[in-house]
This record gives structure tokens, C-alpha cells and sequence, in this order.
């Protein structure tokens, strides 16, 4: 096979969790910013970052739990919830056949996954999002599982980590799925008047109602490198104010640089970031 035919068989959608490999000889794997044709082993072993340019690949949260927690120690709690169509929202089509679709596709009831778990032995509630389900977005479900993420977080006297990575609030669920935002924020809210830390990790993409909220109300605001955060869309920005927009203004490293955000971190470095920071916390505080 020469060399334009193994290319044209090799593809990658940013909008999926891994590159696409179908028919690739060998698994090999294109870098959607470099083009740099990389063996699939190379890429995984380096928490799916492309090790040529540094590109973080979209992964879901099953992958992010296994990097982040310490082995064996993270506990799923509410796995059982699932949304409701209340209603009966219809477009090309039907809320519930979407749903029925995003549970196929990702064996998950919702596009988040709570629970508990320890990181470099510091125990800590999760939560974190998949845009594999139905873009990550947030609906009435998500923003329960956040809430009641928070509530353990108090019971049990410890802290709380979100991983963010969503297009923003659910459409299909209208005001049923603004009022997570508000709701979500004011648990929030309760949890930081007993001194409990917050840990907001923003990954590609963390947009709308999720960037509007819960996202930007941590004590520390932690982005991955190159990671998509903002509101709308630069498009609907650029018409909106009719003026033309800093390149990457909506990056995390612009945000960093805005002080927006309070660090970007190497997704191969996030797992000590969070655990040093855990620390620090928790022997400052005297949390469990």
C-alpha cells in the first residue's frame, strides 16, 4: 500500500472520544494539528496527547477517571438516574430517541459520571463530564448528580473536583436545564461557607451554561492546554459586537494570560497538580 492510500484510510473527528482507526493498518493515527502519523500505542501511552505537538485529544470520562484516580479507589454513585422528556421536545427528532441513541452509543444513562475516589491518596468527590453523550451538555440529571456530589462533599467533609468538558446547557430540557446552573451554583455556594475546596478542571470544549455556572466558580480553575472555554461562539460574538477578535481568544492559554483561569496544566502532570493541591487544602483546612 503506498503512501496516499494508507493516509486517506487514516481519519480523526474531534467530536469523538479517540481517533477514528477504522480500516488503519496497524492502528496508526493522524494528529488532527500537526498531521504527524503516529502508531496508536505511542499516543495512549501519553494519555492520548500527541507527542509531537502536544495536542490533547478528546477522551471520555471513563479514561479520565482511570488517569486521575489512584487504582481500584473511585466508587460511581447515582448511576441509575436518567433524564425524562418533560417536554415531549421534538425536532429532527424526538428527545427520548436521543437519549435512547447517546445510551447506545456510550453505555451511560447521562454525560456525567459522580462518584468518589482517592488522588494520590487524598480522598475527593468527582465529577466528571463526557461529550460523547449528547455533547456533554447539561440537563436536569447532570446538574442533580453535581448537586448531589456536593452534599457528599459536606457529609463527608471533603473536597470537590468537576472535570468540565460540555457545549452547554441541554435544549431539549429548556428551563428545566437553566435552572442547573443556578442550582448547582447555589449548592456551591453552601459547600464554600463550610471552607471546603472546589477544583474546577476545564477541558475541550467547556462552553454556554457550563462555563456560565459551576465551571468558573472553583478556588482554583485548572485548563488543559489548548482547550476551547467560552460562551458562544466566536462567530455569534463577532456578530453580535461587529468587530473582529483576538486569535485564540477563547483558548485557555489566552484566559491564563487574561486571568480568567488560574493554570494550564499538561494533562500527563494533572493527577500530582490535583493531589498537591488536595494536600495543601486539606492540611490548611483540616479537611478529611
Amino acid at each position: 500500500m503506498d503512501l496516499k492510500n494508507l493516509f486517506s484510510k487514516i481519519s480523526f473527528d474531534r467530536k469523538k472520544e479517540q481517533p477514528s482507526m477504522k480500516d488503519a493498518p496497524s492502528h496508526w493515527i493522524k494528529c488532527p494539528e500537526c498531521n504527524a502519523l503516529m502508531f496508536f500505542k505511542e499516543v495512549e501511552n501519553q494519555e492520548n496527547i500527541c507527542p509531537k505537538c502536544n495536542f490533547h485529544m478528546r477522551i471520555g470520562a471513563k479514561r479520565r477517571i482511570e488517569i486521575l484516580a489512584d487504582k481500584d479507589s473511585f466508587v460511581e454513585y447515582d448511576a441509575d438516574l436518567r433524564p425524562v422528556d418533560p417536554l415531549n421536545f421534538v425536532d429532527k427528532k424526538s428527545y427520548k430517541k436521543k437519549i435512547e441513541e447517546a445510551e447506545s452509543k456510550t453505555g451511560r444513562t447521562s454525560a456525567v459520571i459522580s462518584g468518589e475516589c482517592t488522588i494520590n491518596s487524598k480522598p475527593v468527590q468527582i465529577v466528571v463530564f463526557d461529550f460523547a453523550f449528547m455533547g456533554g451538555s447539561l440537563g436536569s440529571v447532570e446538574g442533580e448528580k453535581i448537586v448531589r456530589a456536593v452534599n457528599r462533599a459536606m457529609e463527608k467533609h471533603q473536597g470537590l473536583i468537576i472535570i468540565s468538558a460540555s457545549g452547554g446547557a441541554r435544549m431539549q430540557e429548556s428551563t428545566f436545564s437553566l435552572m442547573q446552573m443556578a442550582k448547582t451554583s447555589a449548592a456551591l455556594k453552601k459547600m464554600d461557607a463550610l471552607g471546603l475546596p472546589y477544583i474546577s478542571v476545564l477541558t475541550d470544549p467547556t462552553m454556554g451554561g457550563v462555563s456560565a455556572s459551576f465551571a468558573f466558580l472553583g478556588d482554583i480553575i485548572i485548563a488543559e492546554p489548548g482547550a476551547l472555554i467560552g460562551f458562544a461562539g466566536q462567530r455569534v460574538i463577532k456578530q453580535t459586537i461587529g468587530a473582529d477578535l483576538p486569535e485564540g481568544f477563547q483558548r485557555a492559554e489566552f484566559l491564563l494570560e487574561k486571568g480568567s483561569i488560574d493554570m494550564v496544566v499538561n494533562r500527563t502532570k494533572l493527577k500530582q497538580t490535583l493531589g498537591d493541591l488536595l494536600t495543601m487544602f486539606y492540611k490548611n483546612d483540616q479537611v478529611s
